[in-house]
């Protein structure tokens, strides 16, 4: 018996060439087939990373009946996520789910009753989790540098557009409802991650607000802000800006947003307020003895959009470390799922001010039903 675990890529886009390079950097991964659609993208994969004689399939199902195979990725666009998912659960493999890991709170049930069923363990790509600099900002709170964490301020800030790969998926309503879904979840998630006390955890959300709009929604002439050109493209069918007010368990208030509309390259800006000291970015001010200046926290900060940025190996390497210790990961689908609740917010429904606006109550169900509680 091989004591190595076979490895099937599921969609085999631009994300996929970090989750290959990051399995065959594992001593314990070998990628055994590449399933696409697409037959000479899935080739192209194979000649990029010389991964000589692998299954090329078109079909999931198929792909999944290849002996050998014992842990999936899921590189697909986020529409068929679901249907992925319950294919992999079905066949008993362990899996990393690309984010955002479904388009409904519906889909996201559905795919965590059958990740149960089955006995999997999962993985969702919530990536930042293994960013240098936010596994230290992560340190510092677990050793109560901070003191009490009270106030987290988190955001994603990208002019997505026809750059990226996906946008043409990307923009559409129908496909991938959001902006917040689309991207903002990291921000979402990484609100979650600081606002918790412990190394490991993330906070529940309790309570939100939620405003969406922006100048940008339906419209054809859009920035590309790698060549910083003007020009016409597909417009965003959605809307481009998304603010969210949250309280999480512990009284911990947060702030997040999503902002497609900022005409400048990608940034990710974070605050972490305790009753003890402050992050700002990479930088910390905690005064001891009453001595206090501001003192740059070391780590690679999250300042790009690239994937081949994005600290894939470390979370692939948990992922492999988790199913070698039968454990599950502290960014499974069950938790991911709090995430995802705070993207789905209802673009076309207003409330006034004053209006009560909880978890539940945002989906126009004033009863208690969050999944929360």
């Amino acid at each position: 018996m091989s004591d190595q675990y076979g490895v099937l890529i599921i969609g085999a886009g631009w994300v996929s060439t970090q989750h290959i390079s990051a399995y065959k950097n594992n001593p314990r991964t070998e990628i055994r087939a590449i399933c696409d659609i697409n037959h000479d993208a899935a080739r192209r994969r194979v000649e990029d990373f010389q991964l000589g004689d692998v299954g090329l399939y078109a079909s999931i199902d198929e792909a999944l009946r290849q002996p050998g195979v014992d842990l999936v990725s899921v590189c697909t666009p986020q529409h068929v996520h679901c249907e992925n998912v319950l294919a992999a659960a079905a066949a008993g493999k362990h899996m990393i789910i690309e984010k955002p890991a479904g388009n409904s709170l519906d889909e996201l049930q559905e795919m965590r009753d059958a990740v149960n069923r089955n006995g999997v363990k999962t993985v969702v790509s919530f990536v930042l989790r293994w960013n240098p600099l936010f596994q230290q900002i992560k340190r510092l709170i677990a050793e109560g540098i901070l003191g009490e964490v009270a106030c987290v301020e988190t955001d994603y800030q990208s002019y997505n557009s026809d750059w990226w790969g996906g946008w043409e998926q990307g923009r559409r309503k129908d496909l991938s409802v959001s902006a917040m879904a689309v991207a903002g979840c990291h921000a979402a998630d990484a609100l979650r991650w600081f606002a918790a006390p412990g190394e490991y955890e993330a906070a529940d959300p309790v309570e939100l607000f939620a405003y969406a709009g922006g100048k940008r929604k339906g419209k054809s002439r859009q920035f590309n802000p790698l060549s910083n050109q003007w020009y016409e493209q597909s417009p965003l069918e959605y809307d481009g800006l998304e603010i969210l007010l949250v309280k999480l368990a512990g009284g911990v208030l947060g702030k997040v947003s999503v902002n497609f509309e900022a005409v400048q390259p990608y940034t990710f800006p974070l605050r972490v307020y305790g009753d003890r000291g402050t992050i700002v970015g990479n930088r910390l001010y905690a005064p001891r003895d009453g001595q206090g200046e501001w003192v740059e926290i070391p780590g690679i900060p999250p300042d790009s959009s690239d994937v081949s940025h994005h600290p894939f190996q470390a979370e692939i390497d948990h992922f492999v470390q988790c199913v070698d210790d039968d454990v599950e990961s502290h960014c499974n689908l069950a938790d991911a799922i709090k995430t995802h609740e705070l993207t789905q917010s209802e673009n076309d429904i207003t409330f006034p001010v004053g209006s009560c606006f909880s978890v539940s109550c945002r989906r126009g169900d004033c009863a208690s039903r969050s999944p929360w509680r």
